[in-house]
């Protein structure tokens, strides 16, 4: 797989333009990773994050029916941005340009630019799309990271709560009430078994705490996914412009409608604090 490199005096990035995937992401000074090195530290999420029940949704009275996914039986999983081939725009020692056409008979078609990009302590992930169908079309954007996780890692982030997961990893009602696994409001060491749940009312930062490592991440949208597997090294705190099966919830909360050349746009940072 074709790799990339990025690093400045307190920060190594490895870009994959495969899945416009981040492989890893170290802090130099404490030697140590800020995103786990599996398959994949990091990938966006594009046209949309996550799943749709049914893989279907209405739009304006018409039935939409997603794509099939290569990757998932059931649903466009995380849309098709993280499974595609992105073309290398520019490369140079701040920051990497990707950029990705596709399109689908369901009536996606974008175009879409992705910047990484190092400034000191901080990883920036810049991601934009534009619609290019004739047709309007409802979109969402995200992205998920796969946070080192050691066993004394604190996490901390606060919500106003969240969707419990049901059947086939789709949320069930939301709930105001936090349970002691789902609540982060305090920081504290995830629980060790599964955690697959989306949070409303985020404001938008999250500490994680390896030891004397510190990192912040910062995205501006309300809605978080939390991802967390038994014995895994890492958990994943995922950014999203809207919450998981919004194309079939009341006022489709988080997507917005594109017509031909409008754009959405999602930015996150990954911030070493000390």
């Amino acid at each position: 797989m074709q790799s990339l490199l990025l690093e400045n005096s307190h920060l190594r990035l490895v870009v994959a333009p495969e899945g416009a995937a981040i492989l890893s992401l170290d802090s130099l000074k404490h030697q140590q990773p800020i995103l786990y090195a599996g398959e994949k530290a990091l990938f966006p999420m594009l046209p949309l994050a996550n799943r749709v029940a049914g893989n279907c949704f209405r739009l304006h009275g018409e039935m939409v029916t997603l794509p099939k996914s290569p990757v998932d039986e059931q649903f466009f999983l995380h849309g098709d941005g993280w499974l595609k081939s992105w073309q290398v725009e520019t490369e140079d020692s701040q920051q990497i340009v990707l950029t990705l056409n596709s399109g689908h008979e369901c009536g996606f078609d974008y175009h879409a630019r992705l910047v990484y990009r190092l400034e000191g302590k901080r990883f920036i992930a810049e991601l934009e799309l534009t619609h290019r169908g004739s047709q309007p079309m409802v979109y969402g954007l995200g992205f998920h990271p796969f946070f080192h996780l050691t066993p004394t890692t604190l996490v901390q982030f606060g919500a106003t709560g969240f969707w419990p997961e049901g059947e086939n990893h789709l949320p069930l009602e939301w709930s105001d009430q936090l349970t002691a696994q789902t609540n982060f409001i305090t920081a504290k060491i995830p629980d060790n078994q599964w955690l697959n749940v989306g949070y409303s009312g985020w404001n938008g930062l999250a500490l994680i705490e390896s030891g004397d490592l510190l990192v912040q991440l910062k995205c501006s949208t309300p809605y978080l996914m939390v991802f967390r597997m038994a014995d895994e090294p890492f958990i994943c705190l995922e950014p999203q412009s809207h919450p998981v099966n919004a194309h079939n919830m009341a006022g489709q909360p988080g997507l917005v409608l594109l017509r031909a050349g409008d754009s959405t746009q999602l930015r996150m940072e990954v911030v070493v604090l000390s």
